[in-house]
């Protein structure tokens, strides 16, 4: 056997060989928290406790089994496999198996899943005669789960009048009935879903002291991992466990604390403490993972909050390359810009794809990085998520889109027929489907001539409605439409769970896409065709590629901050800093919120190795309107030595002794050459080719602010010559002028912002 102690740093030793009593270890990111945690646990035992005396708890079973394996080669033998080692829920389902009868559960009691659960609440909702698109399963479900995590049972949720203020504000005043029904209806069925296997711990140990008593006395000693991600329940019960020897040892960081939407609270660690007397602290602060620079800004970021405990990391590691800060016009050129610093990388330094990761605050952003990498020929892979366009409602979306452009395409009819919900089920959509191939037709003809079935009539006139606009609407006003008068939308937006909000987030985004592609000009300023016909056709080019699924392929990594979490990368780009998309609109006005985000932040900063890239955009499309964006206030927390400012462009950085941060407004064109991806587009934008000679400038040509241009006036077009101003449409910043250029070239509709245009006096 090797000495497990060998390779330890002065503060993981001190934590490693702490026996008895409460100690709380707060290890900073890339600080070597798994190897102190396993370490110390081969360290008990090597020293005469026995692994039946071992409780760990963790939050994942790849945590736990990674854990056992590092105990058993410290050990160089087989006892960790007594080890009572697992996540919180495998470990009290062990435990309950025992102990269930005394609760009135049979031993082998089913555990449902949140399949199972829904299936039960769904069967509820429909015995009491309410509406199931009001009380939807998946809501239910998700209130029922926060009550449970917060040992609220259906008697003391009827009783909380702060609840029962929520639900009637909500117009769901049978909450507390449904939730009583369920816990009834499980109980009787023998079952327990996820979040029982926490509250009916807590009632087990709060209700028989016997039972608490032996499991205080089993577990001599009790270590968690990743304290700060504990919610209500869990606190209670380690509390309970450990009350006798306290001998609790509880490592984390709070300044990863990320998770407060699934019921985490930072407090459980932020008042260890105050609940133990003489608790040990053991700071890990030295990071094996991060360039020194990264970790400068890491540790500038997380300064700025409020509640926390004070820590500062350091590293032995190189000092590194300066982070690059890069604004973008749009969220499209984001995307281009990072996919075309990753191409840069490669060449440069020989990076491969596996060494890069893009992370985001919402799954909804990763359209625009999708597409970009496929135009690039980059592979990839989501994680945690799945591909923008493969996401349900949004197959959904398109289904009804391709459905009126190509009424003979019978697999996006099927799809959608009944979608949102209209009563036309699966049985009477295989009759239409034989009827049809009996026939000789397709199902729209059969149907289009009358079903007989009133539910399928209502749908064909409500798609036959849509197909009307094809001719005067642009696929943006169309796709609205869609989304309006279908429902789907609607549905979506009602649905106030976590995945509801990301599903109507990811709806929001498609539709901003297809406002962007109306809007979008060609290399003239000239918009072309916007119909639902051609961004179909363009889309379907860009959904034609299949991510590769297997994990050890080398692929670019694509996920949430939250999914990313103990993870890794030589290569990290924290995409949309902006206002009210990271920090999100819902955090700005509570400190709490807050602070959430940054210390969001500050996991994704701390997921680079070697280089990190923070980007945002001036300008994004959010539902369906072009908006300009502020940087956001994490940017300006970063000091202006650790930028590396040929990217970023900015003349008063935000963070620097030069004076207050200055936002994005104002300075985007003075700097507007230091953007690689900028002056590419621009140049772009601006260029003429040889080929395109039909009008030559006058000797004097120069452009015009767009903003003193107004209807009627006379202006002169680089390509298309002199024209007469005839309307104006869009915000200051998108302004659209339909321009008369005469018998040579017509009417044109002219992006302002994109064309040069002089006025002729």
């Amino acid at each position: 056997m090797s000495n497990y102690l060998e390779g330890l740093n002065v503060p993981q030793r001190i934590a490693v060989e702490h026996r008895d009593g409460p100690i709380m270890i707060i290890a900073g990111a890339g600080s070597g928290k798994t190897k102190v945690l396993t370490t110390r646990i081969a360290h008990l035992m090597k020293n005469g406790v026995d692994a039946f005396n071992i409780l760990a708890l963790t939050f994942t079973n790849k945590a736990a089994a990674e854990m056992k394996e590092r105990v058993e080669k410290a050990l160089g033998n087989s006892e960790a496999r007594n080890l009572y080692i697992g996540t919180f829920h495998s470990i009290f389902a062990r435990i309950l198996r025992v102990e269930a009868p005394k609760l009135g559960y049979p031993a082998n009691f089913t555990i449902y899943d949140t399949d199972d659960a829904k299936g039960v609440i769904r069967d509820i909702v429909k015995e009491m005669n309410l509406d199931d698109k009001h009380y939807k399963p998946a809501y239910i479900i998700n209130r029922i789960s926060a009550a449970k995590n917060g040992l609220i049972g259906p008697e003391e949720y009827r009783k909380d009048t702060h609840i029962q203020t929520e639900d009637a504000k909500s117009n769901r005043h049978r909450m507390s009935d449904i939730y009583d029904a369920y816990a009834s209806r499980c109980f009787k069925n023998g079952a327990m879903d996820f979040d029982d296997l926490l509250f009916k711990m807590h009632v087990l140990l709060h209700t028989f002291p016997d039972v608490l008593a032996k499991y205080q006395h089993r577990f001599h000693y009790i270590l968690i991992d990743e304290y700060q991600d504990t919610n209500a329940a869990q606190y209670a019960i380690i509390k309970m466990l450990g009350a006798v020897r306290e001998n609790i040892c509880v490592v984390g960081d709070d300044a990863q604390s990320i998770y407060s939407f699934r019921g985490a609270t930072v407090q459980n660690i932020l008042q260890f403490q105050d609940d133990y007397d003489d608790v040990k602290v053991v700071k890990l602060e030295q990071n094996y993972r991060s360039t020194q620079t990264i970790i400068n800004v890491a540790n500038n970021v997380i300064g700025n909050n409020q509640k926390q405990i004070p820590k500062e990391l350091w590293t032995d590691n190189k000092e590194g390359d300066k982070i690059v800060l890069a604004r973008t016009m749009t969220d499209n050129d984001e995307g281009r810009f990072v996919a075309d610093a990753i191409k840069e990388q490669q060449m440069r330094n020989h990076y491969a794809n596996k060494d890069f990761a893009i992370l985001y605050r919402t799954n909804a952003q990763s359209r625009a990085f999708e597409e970009s990498l496929r135009r690039m020929n980059i592979p990839y892979k989501l994680f945690g998520g799945v591909s923008f366009y493969q996401r349900k409602e949004v197959k959904d979306y398109l289904a009804y889109l391709r459905l009126i452009v190509n009424t003979r395409d019978e697999e996006n009819l099927k799809r959608i027929i009944n979608v949102p919900a209209r009563g036309i089920g699966n049985t009477s959509i295989m009759k239409l489907v034989a009827a049809a191939n009996e026939y000789g037709k397709t199902v729209w003809e059969l149907i289009e001539q009358g079903s007989g079935n009133a539910k399928v009539d209502n749908f064909v006139q409500m798609i036959k409605g849509f197909q009307s606009m094809l001719q005067t609407k642009n696929a943006y006003d169309l796709a609205f439409a869609v989304g309006k008068y279908s429902g789907l939308v609607q549905e979506l937006y009602n649905d106030k769970t976590v995945e509801g909000l990301a599903r109507y987030e990811n709806v929001q985004e498609l539709l901003n896409s297809i406002k962007e592609f109306t809007e979008t000009p060609d290399e003239e300023g000239e918009i072309l065709d916007k119909s639902l016909g051609s961004y179909l056709q363009q889309i379907s080019l860009q959904t034609d590629v299949e991510n590769n699924k297997d994990e050890d392929m080398d692929v670019v990594k694509l996920m949430t901050i939250h999914s990313a979490k103990g993870l890794e990368f030589p290569c990290v780009f924290s995409v949309g800093l902006e206002e009210t998309l990271f920090p999100s609109s819902m955090s700005l006005y509570d400190r709490a919120g807050l602070e959430e985000e940054r210390r969001l932040f500050y996991v994704a900063i701390t997921r680079a190795r070697e280089r990190l890239w923070i980007t945002y955009a001036n300008s994004r499309y959010r539902f369906g309107t072009l908006v300009q964006n502020d940087e956001s206030r994490f940017v300006q927390e970063i000091p202006l030595a650790f930028i590396d400012k040929t990217f970023s462009g900015l003349s008063n950085k935000p963070g620097s002794n030069n004076g207050p941060a200055k936002g994005v407004s104002g300075m985007l064109n003075q700097n507007f050459d230091k953007v690689p991806s900028l002056k590419k587009l621009a140049d772009k934008l601006a260029s003429t080719t040889a080929t395109q000679k039909v009008h030559t400038p006058s000797a004097d040509f120069t452009a015009d602010d767009v903003a003193d241009m107004n209807i009627g006036m006379k202006v002169e077009h680089q390509k298309f010559g002199f024209g007469t101003i005839l309307t104006l449409e869009g915000g200051p910043n998108n302004r659209i002028a339909s321009i008369d250029f005469g018998a040579g070239h017509g009417v044109k509709k002219i992006m302002l912002n994109y064309a040069k245009l002089k006025i002729v006096k």
